[in-house]
């Protein structure tokens, strides 16, 4: 499966190169971030310099870490915009250095300290629910509240492999045992316990707000900026905070290393941490600034009212990083369709 999907990519972006034919410079980006934003992006990117052709493919985070590697001293891609901080710290090797203008505004530990990537956004894992069905009252609050018998058979998430939204709600859980207690055992059986109450890991998040909707399940626990535009074209969803923190990830961006058209692609990252982009994206697209030198009343109100409401959870990322590639094997080999055993 990932080798056709390897070459269908492959395909896409021959295909791509092959209708330039305008004489604009091509620029592409590999990115999770979903069509809306990006289109967004691109459009106000290309507004600001016509000269440049921008083009995306939108996969999963895991995905284009994967996809990056692959290619190699050939990469196809000259930006990587979007994913998890520990995701891109795993990916260091296959960035270029760059600091934009705007690297001062993005607190320290949000940013590589040899100008690797830098955070643009924030994000964070909540408990989604479709709203149609449930009242905000009956949800789950809090992350303990998704193995209450009541909830068995109707949680739907994505394929914590594929998705970086979920590997960091994984690595939160094993991370925490393991400073609680001292060893990761709490966590896993947790996870086990999470798994006997998952009526399926669903491939893309497309799939997955789609059977949500037609409550084929009634829970989810997905990125908050996506949620939220899915409500704003008018699904049945809802969301929670989780009482006791959720771990609040650091959306990055970085300089593909031997990218093919590395001047363009510093010219965009500049465009999507600056003030402009950064408030553009705010509007309207649901994300959350990772600069801090903008007030908050310059922000939507959407925006204001997180930052209000979340509770960033306390999380080791430095042993996520280190154990997340293992925790996630283990996890798929040990835990993935053996939950039912932990009740």
């Amino acid at each position: 499966m990932n080798r056709l999907r390897s070459l269908i990519v492959t395909a896409v972006l021959a295909l791509l190169a092959a209708s330039c034919g305008d004489g604009r410079k091509p620029l592409t980006i590999y990115s999770p971030h979903g069509r809306d934003l990006l289109a967004l992006m691109e459009k106000a990117f290309e507004a600001k310099h016509p000269e440049v052709d921008v083009r995306w493919l939108d996969m999963g985070s895991q995905e284009v870490y994967d996809r990056i590697r692959s290619e190699g001293a050939n990469p196809q891609a000259d930006v990587w915009y979007g994913g998890p901080q520990t995701i891109f710290i795993r990916g260091a090797a296959l960035l270029a250095p760059y600091r934009p203008t705007w690297a001062d505004a993005i607190p320290a530990g949000s940013r590589d300290p040899g100008n690797l990537f830098f955070a643009v956004y924030r994000t964070a894992p909540v408990l989604v629910y479709n709203s149609a069905k449930l009242a905000p009252q009956d949800a789950p609050a809090d992350w303990d509240d998704l193995l209450e018998p009541r909830w068995k058979g109707k949680i739907l998430v994505r394929d914590p492999l594929a998705s970086g939204t979920m590997r960091t709600l994984f690595g939160m859980v094993l991370a925490r045992s393991v400073k609680e207690t001292g060893t990761p055992d709490r966590g896993w059986e947790w996870l086990r316990r999470f798994d006997g109450q998952t009526k399926e890991y669903v491939q893309n998040p497309a799939l997955l707000m789609e059977k949500l909707q037609r409550a084929e399940g009634l829970i989810t626990v997905w990125e908050l900026t996506d949620m939220l535009w899915q409500a704003k074209r008018g699904a049945p969803l809802g969301y929670h905070f989780p009482k006791s923190g959720t771990p609040v990830i650091d959306d990055s961006i970085g300089l593909v290393k031997n990218a093919q058209h590395p001047e363009t692609a510093k010219v965009f990252i500049e465009f999507v941490g600056s003030v402009e982009g950064q408030e553009l994206a705010a509007r309207e697209a649901f994300r959350l600034p990772a600069r801090t030198d903008l007030s908050p009343e310059r922000l939507p109100q959407w925006a204001q009212e997180v930052l209000k409401e979340m509770v960033p959870a306390d999380v080791d990322w430095g042993l996520i990083v280190k154990n997340g590639q293992q925790w996630m094997a283990t996890w798929d080999r040990t835990v993935r369709g053996h939950g039912a055993a932990a009740h």
